[in-house]
Order: C-alpha cells, then structure tokens, then sequence
C-alpha cells in the first residue's frame, strides 16, 4: 500500500466527478448507475494505490505497467465494447444508446488475450501504411485531422465531437 490518501467517500467524489466531467468532455458516458459506476471508481482507486495507475477494476492486473498498458482505464477495449455491446467490458462507460434506455446491458465477453497484449516476435522492416508496426488500423477524423490507431475509429472524436463517421482510413 502506498503513502496516498486513504479511499474516502470525498476521495471517490473526486474521481467520480473528474471521470464524468471527462468522458462528458469527449462524447462518452459514464454508467448512470451512479452506485455501481461508484463502486467502479473506487476499484480504480485501489488499483491506482496497489499498482501506481487505473488498472481495469475487473480484470487481473499483472502489476507490471508494461504488461498492462491495454488495461490502463480508459482501457484499448472501451470502443469496440461500446460500439459491439453497447458498454465496456466493466461497463463504467456505456453508449448513448443505453444511456436513453435504448439499449439493455447484457454480458460483454472479454478481447482481452489471456495471456495480456501479445508482442510480434520478430522486428519488420518493411513500411506499413495505414498501419501500426502491429497491424492495427489508423484512423483520420476528416473533420479535424486527429488521428488515432485502433481497430475501429473512436464513437466520437475526442478533439471536435465529431461522430464515428466522419472518420477515414488514414493512408
């Protein structure tokens, strides 16, 4: 445990309100179960004491930042898990549409591999274009030229709003 100050209810405040006011900043949603999406926050917490940063609440963290950077909330499976089922994997964040009662939760299954993100085993020198070194996608807001390497392009663009459509494959 570290010399941080313990996890209060103002301590949870806290976090709870800059969490929300940040994913309200960039197009996302928090869960509006405020006590469960509280319960979230407070897991965040003990992860952020235990391991020095926001290891996923609900996953098995190896303690390693390095081994657990697809994990660090908010984690590399948000949008996907968001864009597929309609909340994250721990379902803190969930999309518009279950936020309007649009949408019911159901279970989300886990993309994380078990054995954690997965290193190429050998250097490739040949240029990707359009991709990262490991195959993944990158994506242009057309709207202002963000750009980001994710399999599918973000729901919304964290610099201008603009919607998942409004990005293209960036080449």
């Amino acid at each position: 445990m570290s010399d941080t100050e313990p996890i209060s209810e103002a301590r949870i405040d806290r976090l709870y309100q800059r969490l929300d006011r940040e994913a309200r900043a960039t197009g996302y949603n928090l869960n509006p179960d405020v006590e469960f999406t509280r319960g979230l926050v407070e897991g965040l917490l003990v992860n952020e004491d235990r391991y020095g940063y926001w290891a996923c609440p609900c996953r098995l963290a190896a303690g390693v930042r390095e081994q657990d950077l697809d994990i660090i909330c908010p984690c590399d499976y948000r949008d996907p898990d968001l864009d597929e089922y309609g909340a994250c994997y721990c379902a803190l964040y969930v999309s518009d549409a279950v936020l309007q009662g649009a949408q019911e939760l159901g279970s989300i299954p886990e993309r994380r591999p078990p054995e954690g993100p997965q290193e190429s085993e050998e250097e490739h020198d040949e240029e990707f274009v359009g991709f990262t070194r490991s195959g993944i996608p990158v994506w242009r807001c057309k709207v202002c030229g963000y750009l980001c390497a994710r399999p599918q392009p973000p729901l919304k663009c964290p610099i201008c709003k603009a919607d998942k459509d409004r990005f293209e494959r960036f080449m």
